[in-house]
């Protein structure tokens, strides 16, 4: 069976944070609600209805993400960057005969649309997933390794069975990542590349 290696997106494989602000203040501005998008983009990760019940109603939640996701499409798409590594990353999987699984809790529509902008081209792409769901997709499609920043992607790594790879990109330091659970803690994914040479084959 040929290698599967996983990968979040938000400040794994893309710094989505300028984005993601230009969105919010899109968001704030259609609902005259006060957002702290400065905040918001320190904490991303969980699921979006989770952090929008820090500004919003519970009674009006379904109706904001779903306005956020269609703001998200025009506002957060232009500021998308592309995390240092994460090109050649996807690269040595395939030099490898793997297949690489973009998962992810962004919208998986959404998520699609912004790999698509910056022309990253993975082979599965799973949204709308966190933590421990993120494990079940990634038993789902055998995927061995995955990458990540946040400790909930070290969780969902666990609950897969994977190799569970940190990287510094985002909200956590090394520290944090190795006392979650990672096997491997990377600066970024610069580093990624080399370690994977190194891995055992099937």
């Amino acid at each position: 069976m040929a290698l599967t290696v996983g990968f979040d997106l938000d400040m794994t494989l893309l710094d989505t944070r300028p984005g993601i602000k230009a969105a919010y203040q899109a968001l704030s501005d259609a609902t005259g609600t006060w957002i702290d998008s400065d905040l918001v983009v320190t904490r991303l990760g969980p699921p979006l209805a989770r952090e929008l019940a820090n500004w919003f109603p519970p009674e009006h939640l379904d109706e904001v993400v779903t306005r956020y996701r269609s703001l998200y499409r025009e506002h957060a798409l232009p500021g998308t960057l592309v995390l240092p590594g994460a090109r050649e990353s996807l690269a040595a999987v395939r030099a490898r005969g793997g297949r690489v699984a973009v998962i992810t809790g962004k919208y998986e529509p959404n998520a699609r649309l912004q790999l698509d902008y910056v022309g990253l081209d993975p082979d599965i792409v799973v949204g709308d997933t966190w933590a421990e769901t993120k494990g079940d997709a990634l038993r789902e499609h055998g995927a061995a390794v995955y990458v990540g920043d946040h400790l909930g992607d070290i969780r969902g790594a666990r609950a897969a069975d994977a190799v569970a790879i940190g990287v510094a990109t985002g909200p956590y330091g090394a520290a944090e990542l190795r006392e979650a659970g990672a096997d491997v803690v990377f600066g970024d994914l610069t580093e990624f590349p080399a370690w994977l040479a190194e891995y055992p084959a099937a």
